[in-house]
C-alpha cells in the first residue's frame, strides 16, 4: 500500500526515482508539521512536566563491565538522526553519480545558490552575535529544511515548471553536504584519536566490502554499526558516521540492464514452454522460475538505490517525527516572546533565515546569470527563483540539530534558538508560498 499526503495524487502515475523522492519528501513535510504542532502542544499544556521527563528517561545498554547510557533524546539525535543522515548521504550521492548534481551546466546554478544561501546567512548571524555568548550558532542559519521546502512547492502544483522544483531539491542536496561538513569540522569539542581511527577502520572495510563487489546489505549494516559506536566515542558526532557509511554502499548492479533484460526473456521464455495446468495451478519449475526472475530483478536494482527506496517510508513517519516531537516543544511564554525575539542569538537566526537566504540565493544566482556562468531553470523567472529563496529560509530541522550542538547544555540559548528557527521558518514558508502562488511573475 502506497503512503501519499492528499496533495500527491497529481503523481500517482509517475515512478521515477525522483518522483519517489518528492512523494516521500512532501510525506515527511507532512507529517513533520503534524508532530510540530503535537510538540508544541504538549510542551505548553498540564502534560509539560511528563512531556520533558519522558525523553530525559535515561536507557542503557550493558555487556559485562561495559555500559553505554544516554537519555532517549540524546538515542534519537545521535542513533535514530544517524539513520537520517545515511539516507542523506545516499541522496547525495545518487544526485552527485546520476541525478542533478552529475552534469556540471545544469549543476552549477543550484550549487552557488546553495553557497550563498549557506555562507550570508552565517556572515548575518555573526554581525549579529560577534563576541557574545551565542556566537558559536552561526551554523544554524545555514540549513534548509528540504521535507519542508519541497512540500510546499508541490502544493503549488502546475504554477511551478518541474526544472523549478528540481533546482529546489539540488539546492537542498548541497546545502545538507554544507551542513554535514559544518557539523562534522566545526561542532566537535573533543577528538578521541583512537576511536576515530578505529572508525576510519570501518569505513575502510565498508570500502573493501564494495571493491569485492559485495551487495549483500547486512556486512555494511553489521560494520557500520561499529562505525557509529566508534565515531560517538571519538567525539566527532555521531551523525557523520551515517553519511560516510552511505559512501560505501554499492551504487552499480550486478547485473547491466542489456543483460537483464536477456537473461529475463530467457527465464520467460522457459516459463511459458510448462503447459497450463487444468486447474491453473503452477508448476514446480515455473516457481523456481519466478524465483529465479525475482533474484535478477534485485540484481539490477543497485543496493543504494533500494534502500534510499526502503529508508523513505521509516525515515518520513518515525525517525523524523520523533525527532521534531522530542526537539520542537518548547515552553511559550506569551508575554516575554517579543523580548525573546530580538536576543541576539534569535534575531540573528532570523534574519540569517529570512534575509540572508534570499540575498545569497536569489542574489547569488542573479549575479551568476547576469554573468552568463548559469542559466535560469526552464519555464521559470527570476520572480520565481526569489519565491524558492524565501522558501530555502525554512530550517527547522537541521537547524534545531545544529542548535542542540552549538549551545549544548545551555538551555536558554537554545531556547533562544527554536524561538527563532520556529518564528523564521513559519514566516520563510508562509511568504515563499504566497509570492509563488499570487505573486511572482510567471514565464510567457
Amino acid at each position: 500500500m502506497k503512503l501519499y499526503a492528499p496533495w500527491e495524487k497529481a503523481f500517482e502515475k509517475i515512478a521515477t526515482p525522483f518522483e519517489h523522492f518528492l512523494h516521500s519528501q512532501t510525506t515527511t513535510g507532512l507529517v513533520l508539521m503534524l508532530m510540530t504542532v503535537v510538540a508544541l502542544i504538549l510542551a505548553n499544556s498540564p502534560f509539560a512536566d511528563l512531556y520533558s521527563h519522558v525523553f530525559h528517561t535515561k536507557i542503557d545498554f550493558n555487556v559485562g563491565d561495559w555500559k553505554l547510557s544516554h537519555t532517549l533524546h540524546h538515542w534519537i539525535n545521535d542513533g535514530l538522526m544517524a539513520v537520517f543522515f545515511f539516507m542523506i548521504g545516499l541522496e547525495i550521492k545518487r544526485e552527485i553519480l546520476v541525478g542533478e548534481l552529475s552534469n556540471i551546466k545544469v549543476a552549477i546554478l543550484p550549487i552557488l545558490a546553495a553557497i550563498g544561501g549557506m555562507a550570508l546567512p552565517a556572515l548575518i548571524y555573526i554581525s549579529i552575535n560577534q563576541g557574545g555568548e551565542g556566537a558559536s550558532g552561526w551554523g544554524i542559519p545555514m540549513a534548509t529544511d528540504i521535507a519542508f521546502a519541497i512540500s510546499a512547492l508541490v502544493l503549488l502544483g502546475k504554477r511551478i515548471s518541474p526544472a523549478l522544483v528540481t533546482f529546489l531539491v539540488a539546492l537542498a542536496i548541497v546545502d545538507d553536504l554544507g551542513a554535514v561538513l559544518v557539523i562534522a569540522i566545526f561542532y566537535t569539542d573533543q577528538i578521541h584519536f583512537l576511536a576515530l581511527s578505529l572508525a576510519g577502520a570501518m569505513f575502510g572495510i565498508m570500502i573493501l566490502f564494495n571493491r569485492f563487489g559485495i551487495h549483500a546489505i547486512l556486512p555494511y549494516f553489521i560494520v557500520g554499526i561499529f562505525m557509529w559506536f566508534f565515531m560517538l566515542e571519538s567525539g566527532v558526532h555521531a551523525t557523520i558516521a551515517g553519511v560516510i557509511a552511505a559512501l560505501t554502499i554499492p551504487s552499480r548492479p550486478k547485473l547491466t540492464p542489456t543483460s537483464f533484460t536477456a537473461h529475463t526473456r530467457n527465464l520467460l521464455d522457459e516459463y511459458d514452454n510448462y503447459p497450463v495446468a487444468t486447474d491453473h495451478t503452477m508448476h514446480e519449475n515455473q516457481k523456481a522460475i519466478l524465483l529465479n526472475i525475482k533474484d535478477t530483478i534485485d540484481s539490477v536494482s543497485t543496493p543504494s538505490a533500494k534502500l534510499e527506496h526502503d529508508l523513505h517510508l521509516p525515515v518520513s513517519l518515525i525517525i523524523i517525527p520523533l525527532f521534531a516531537l522530542a526537539n520542537a516543544g518548547i515552553a511559550i511564554d506569551f508575554s516575554s516572546i517579543s523580548s525573546t525575539i530580538i536576543e541576539p542569538v534569535s534575531l540573528g537566526i532570523i534574519a540569517g533565515l529570512v534575509l540572508g537566504k534570499v540575498l545569497g540565493i536569489a542574489g547569488v544566482a542573479w549575479l551568476a546569470i547576469k554573468l552568463k556562468i548559469a542559466k535560469l531553470p526552464q519555464e521559470s523567472t527570476m520572480s520565481q527563483i526569489f519565491g524558492v529563496a524565501f522558501l530555502g529560509g525554512i530550517g527547522f530541522t537541521m537547524s534545531i540539530f545544529v542548535a542542540d550542538l552549538a549551545f549544548v547544555g545551555n538551555e536558554a540559548l537554545i531556547f533562544q534558538a527554536k524561538v527563532g528557527i520556529l518564528s523564521a521558518s513559519l514566516f520563510a514558508g508562509l511568504f515563499g508560498f504566497i509570492w509563488l502562488r499570487f505573486i511572482a511573475s510567471r514565464p510567457s
